[in-house]
């Protein structure tokens, strides 16, 4: 299935039922009175967010969304049925914006939520309404109102626990197949994640979702590359955990680490200042193991604490994901937004 974060849309909610001019036609009745109902109500255009669905490309194909309208008033007062809403089904982490004033409408984070984007209009009255002393067979009825029209920008945003980060080439492919059932694409070349990926990944008595997100270049925040269209992806997760590829055709590892930490900055400050946990993989590509005392030193002049694996031999993996698990324990809902009041346990 072909991977869609964004997608734009049209809605419009249904129109509300005429209200009806009915008198009453008895043959015992001679002089009956107006008994025109009202009009049923329009259809809402309803998003809800469903887990089954994990990506917008239904909506690349369809645009138009129309929800029924309601039906006209009936005679002896009967009012008209109300039309059924229209539900759209959304993948878990989509934000839907109204297209004319930038209002973010819904953020559907948890499965099953429903929000109400466009509003049916309202039935018209019918004649039995209008009647008052003075005026005893009005031969008037409103029409329906028209329901809410609507041009929405659908953004979905993975909703992960742990977000892998890095270069091209870093191994976060690799990384994310050997810790979990993900089917991440794996190849020797640069940009061979060209869509994000989920993993399920289960240490001890933990369990988090990992996201893989396509490898970012120096200028990804401002379109470079893949550019900033991964990095939304980033946004909601607690911690990330930042690929720095030891072997010996990738960049300088402090080097490769500045540039994707000054994308992150450039993105967002805030996800910036994230819990970070810095890991030197490809460990196996490393004959000589004394150059990762090396790097260990240099990034701890940085300020950092880093940690060596292969994905590929497993080596020093368990220990890192146990380290992954007591982060995100460590990590409250108000530090997964930036603030530096969190620690690892």
């Amino acid at each position: 299935m072909q991977f869609v974060d964004e997608a734009v849309i049209e809605v419009t909610a249904g129109d509300g039922g005429n209200g009806l001019v009915s008198f009453r036609r008895e043959a015992k009745v001679p002089l009956g009175g107006p008994d025109g109902g009202e009009g049923g109500r329009g259809g809402d255009v309803v998003v809800v967010a469903d887990e089954r669905t994990v990506t917008l490309l239904d909506h690349r194909y369809r645009r138009f969304y129309k929800a029924d309208s309601g039906a006209k008033g009936g005679g002896n007062n009967r009012s008209g049925r109300a039309a059924e809403d229209l539900v759209i089904p959304l993948p878990l982490g989509t934000v839907v914006t109204d297209a004319a004033t930038g209002e973010v409408i819904a953020d559907l984070t948890e499965g099953g939520q429903r929000v109400v984007v466009a509003k049916g209009g309202r039935g018209g009255k019918g004649n039995a309404h209008f009647v008052t002393p003075t005026r005893q067979a009005p031969r008037i009825a409103q029409e329906g109102e028209k329901g809410e029209a609507r041009t929405l920008e659908l953004s979905l945003k993975l909703v992960a626990d742990v977000a892998l980060v890095g270069l091209p080439n870093a191994g976060k492919s690799t990384f994310i197949r050997a810790v979990s059932k993900s089917q991440a694409k794996v190849g020797d070349y640069p940009f061979t994640t060209l869509v994000p990926n989920l993993g399920v990944v289960r240490v001890d008595e933990s369990t988090f979702v990992i996201a893989d997100i396509p490898g970012l270049i120096e200028g990804a925040s401002e379109g470079r590359g893949l550019g900033d269209r991964f990095l939304k992806h980033v946004e909601r997760t607690r911690v990330l955990v930042h690929l720095v590829s030891l072997s010996p055709e990738a960049m300088d590892p402090m080097k490769a680490w500045e540039t994707v930490t000054a994308e992150l900055e450039a993105h967002s400050p805030e996800l910036a200042r994230r819990p970070q946990i810095v890991v030197l993989s490809k460990l196996d590509l490393v004959e000589d193991r004394y150059e990762i005392e090396l790097w260990r030193e240099a990034f701890r002049h940085k300020g950092v604490e880093v940690h060596a694996v292969s994905a590929l031999t497993q080596e020093n993996l368990t220990p890192l994901l146990r380290l992954i698990a007591r982060y995100l324990v460590a990590v409250t809902p108000e530090a997964g937004d930036g603030d530096q009041g969190w620690s690892p346990v």
